[in-house]
C-alpha cells in the first residue's frame, strides 16, 4: 500500500508537470499561428492600397474580419463579415511599433484575436494627406483557446495514467509479496516438534527463489541441529543413567544388607563411578564450549616441539616413536592441541600391538600430524562413526571398559575450531589418524625436509619431509 501510494503520487506529480507543459506548448503554438495568419492577411491587403484606390478587403485563411479605420475610429472600408460593425479594436499602434497583436473580448460574444497595423507614413501622406489609418484583421478565438477542453482532457489523462501506474504497481507488488507471504506462512507453521516443512521454491533464479532456497537450507540445518541435540540428549542420558543405576544399586545393597556388603569396597566402587561421571561431565562441557564457538586464546605454537614433548612424556608398555620437524608453527590454543595429541596417542596405544608412530611435518600451507598404530585398524564404514559422541567400537569397549567415547569427538571439534581437519586415512597396517592445521603466514612457504627430532631411537622410521 505504501509503495503504491508513493508511486501513484510521484506519477501524478510527474505527469501533471508533463501535461501542463504540453498544454502550454500547444496553446502557445495555436495562438502564435492565429496571430501570424492575421498579420499576414492584414499586411497583404495593406500592400494592395494605392492613391485614389482602396479596394475592399477579401477574407483569406479563415481571417474574415478585416477593417480599415481612420484616426477618429470610423470604419473606412471592411470585409463582408466586418461590414456594419464598429471598429474591431481601439488599439492604435505607434510609428515605432506599427504591428501589434491583441485579443479583444467584448461584453457579449466570443473573443477576437486580431492584428493591428498602422498604415505606413508614405501611404498615409499620399492617400489620406497625413491622417493616420489603421488596419485590423482578426478572427474569433479558436475553441481550443476559448474553452478549457484541452486542460480537462489532459487532467483526465494524467489522473488515468497515474491510476494505471498505481494499479500496475499494486498488481506486481502483490504478486511479488505473495511469494514472501507464502514463505512467511510456511515458516509460521514450523514448530520445534516438526521441522520437516519446507518452503516452496519459485521457478527461476529471482531473489524470491534465492530467499526460499536459503530458508530451506536454514531449515535443513536447523532440523539437523535439533536432531543432533535430540540424539545427544538421548545418548547422554543413557551413558549417565548406566553408571548412576549401578551406583544406586550398590548403595542400596549396602543399606539393605550391611552384614553381607563390604563398606570399603562399596565406597571404592562409588568413587570409581563418580570419577567416571565426572569425566563424562567434563568432556561434555568441553564439547559444549567447542560447539558453541567460545573463543580461546591463541598463540604461536611449534607443533613439532609440542609433539616431541607429548610423545617423550608418555611411558608404558607400548613405545611411541616420534619424528617431528622443527619450526612447524601454527596459531592455536596449546591446552586444546595437547589434548588432541594426547587423545590420539592414547587411542593408538590402546589398539596397538607393538608400537605407535607419531610424526609432525609441513606441506606448502599445512602442518600435518600423523598418528599410526599397528593394530587391527578401523573399517572404512566406521571411520566417520568413531568421531561421533559416545560411539565406541566393540574392540574399544573390550580394551577400555571405562572409556567415555568422547575423546575423538572432542579432538575433531578442536581441529575444526582451529580451521583444520582430523580424519582417518588408509594405512598398510593398523589405523592412521591425520591432523591437518593451517600454518602461520610466515611459515607458508615450500621448504625442504625439516630436521626431525626423535624422542626415542627408531632407526627404521624414515624422516618426514
Amino acid at each position: 500500500m505504501r509503495t503504491t501510494l508513493c508511486l501513484g503520487g510521484l506519477a501524478l506529480l510527474f505527469l501533471a508537470a508533463v501535461g501542463a507543459s504540453i498544454d502550454f506548448l500547444v496553446l502557445d503554438r495555436v495562438q502564435a499561428q492565429v496571430f501570424r495568419e492575421t498579420q499576414r492577411v492584414a499586411a497583404n491587403w495593406l500592400g494592395s492600397l494605392e492613391p485614389g484606390k482602396v479596394p475592399p478587403p477579401v477574407a483569406k485563411s479563415g481571417v474574415y474580419l478585416i477593417q480599415l479605420v481612420d484616426s477618429r475610429g470610423r470604419v473606412v472600408t471592411a470585409s463582408t463579415a466586418a461590414a456594419g460593425r464598429p471598429a474591431l479594436s481601439g488599439l492604435r499602434p505607434p510609428l515605432d511599433d506599427r504591428m501589434q497583436d491583441r485579443k479583444e473580448c467584448p461584453a457579449r460574444g466570443s473573443c477576437l484575436m486580431l492584428a493591428a497595423i498602422r498604415v505606413g507614413p508614405l501611404e498615409t501622406r499620399e492617400i489620406w494627406h497625413g491622417e493616420p489609418h489603421f488596419v485590423y484583421a482578426g478572427r474569433p478565438e479558436p475553441p481550443i483557446l476559448a474553452t478549457h477542453r484541452l486542460e480537462v482532457v489532459t487532467a483526465a489523462g494524467v489522473v488515468l495514467a497515474a491510476a494505471l501506474f498505481a494499479w500496475a504497481n499494486w498488481s506486481v507488488a502483490g504478486r511479488s509479496l505473495s511469494r514472501v507471504e507464502a514463505i512467511r506462512a510456511t515458516m509460521a507453521e514450523i514448530t520445534g516438534s516438526d521441522l520437516s516443512l519446507r518452503v516452496q521454491e519459485p521457478p527461476g533464479h529471482s531473489e524470491y527463489t534465492l530467499l526460499a532456497r536459503t530458508a530451506n537450507r536454514t531449515l535443513a540445518r536447523l532440523e539437523e541441529a535439533v536432531n543432533q541435540q535430540r540424539r545427544f540428549a538421548s545418548t547422554t542420558s543413557h551413558e549417565l543413567r548406566t553408571p548412576l543405576t549401578g551406583l544406586r544399586t550398590r548403595l542400596e545393597e549396602a543399606m539393605l544388607y550391611p552384614e553381607d556388603v563390604d563398606p570399603r569396597e562399596t565406597i571404592r566402587d562409588a568413587l570409581s563411578v563418580t570419577h567416571r561421571l565426572e569425566t563424562i561431565v567434563d568432556d561434555l562441557l568441553v564439547l559444549a564450549r567447542l560447539r558453541d564457538g567460545d573463543p580461546a586464546a591463541h598463540e604461536l605454537i611449534d607443533i613439532g616441539a609440542l609433539v616431541r614433548e607429548e610423545g617423550a612424556a608418555l611411558g608404558g608398555a607400548v613405545p611411541v616413536h616420534v619424528l617431528a620437524c622443527r619450526d612447524v608453527y601454527v596459531l592455536g590454543n596449546r591446552i586444546q592441541l595437547i589434548r588432541v595429541v594426547d587423545n590420539l596417542l592414547a587411542n593408538a596405544r590402546r589398539h596397538a600391538r607393538r608400537s605407535v608412530e607419531i610424526t609432525a611435518a609441513r606441506t606448502a600451507d599445512l602442518a600435518v600430524v600423523t598418528v599410526s598404530d599397528d593394530g587391527d585398524g578401523v573399517a572404512p564404514e566406521d571411520r566417520e562413526r568413531v568421531f561421533e559422541r559416545f560411539v565406541r567400537l566393540d574392540e574399544g569397549r573390550h580394551k577400555e571398559p571405562g572409556g567415555t567415547g568422547l575423546g575423538l569427538a572432542i579432538s575433531r571439534d578442536i581441529a575444526l575450531a582451529h580451521n583444520g581437519t582430523l580424519e582417518i586415512e588408509d594405512s598398510p597396517r593398523g589405523a592412521r589418524f591425520v591432523l591437518r592445521l593451517p600454518l602461520t603466514e610466515t611459515n607458508k612457504r615450500p621448504s625442504g625436509p625439516g630436521t626431525p627430532q626423535p624422542a626415542t631411537r627408531t632407526p627404521s622410521i624414515e624422516e618426514p619431509s
